[in-house]
């Protein structure tokens, strides 16, 4: 296999985007998700989880830890390239706050149990914040260079041993 060529002359779609006016729109989406996750989760949301069953109940928990955690990650790198492209911090000041952010939060199965009683706007929030997870993530990766965090692929984990066991924990944890 051959190393992808390091022409000087190659121009990087997504550094672009990112290091100019056109990252606003995905800066203002991935803020509004932030705010519409907060709102739905401490109004609407906390009250659609009372009427879910327990099992259903425990994975919205966990769910709901994963897409704020999830949507923190986003916000964190969105701010980062927003100083950066307003000249706050440098590429290399950002480069390096970057390695802490972390965009590898992955969700339940879809078939995990309890899945399909999950509120649809819940799901919705869930399925948004993915999508723009997996958007922001192709950047990074084009801009820096791949992670060093092995990726997770799918995004969604396959394996429901895997989801019960962080139900269980969830469910059982003790603050």
């Amino acid at each position: 296999m051959s190393e992808p060529s390091t022409d000087s002359k190659t121009i990087k779609l997504a550094e672009r985007r990112v290091f100019s006016q056109s990252f606003k729109p995905l800066y203002n989406e991935g803020m509004t998700l932030v705010e519409n996750a907060a709102e739905y989760l401490d109004g609407e949301g906390r009250a659609e989880a009372k009427k879910l069953s327990r099992l259903a109940a425990t994975l919205y928990a966990a769910e709901s830890m994963r897409l704020t955690t999830r949507l923190m990650q986003i916000a964190s790198w969105l701010l980062l390239q927003r100083a950066a492209n307003s000249g706050e911090m440098s590429r290399d000041q950002v480069a390096i706050e970057k390695a802490k952010v972390r965009l590898d939060t992955a969700s339940a199965h879809a078939d995990a149990s309890g899945w399909g009683e999950l509120p649809v706007a819940f799901v919705d929030l869930v399925n948004r914040s993915l999508s723009l997870q997996g958007l922001v993530r192709r950047m990074d990766d084009e801009i820096y260079g791949k992670n060093t965090v092995t990726p997770l692929s799918p995004v969604r984990s396959p394996n429901p041993v895997s989801d019960q066991i962080t139900l269980l924990n969830t469910a059982f944890a003790r603050g």
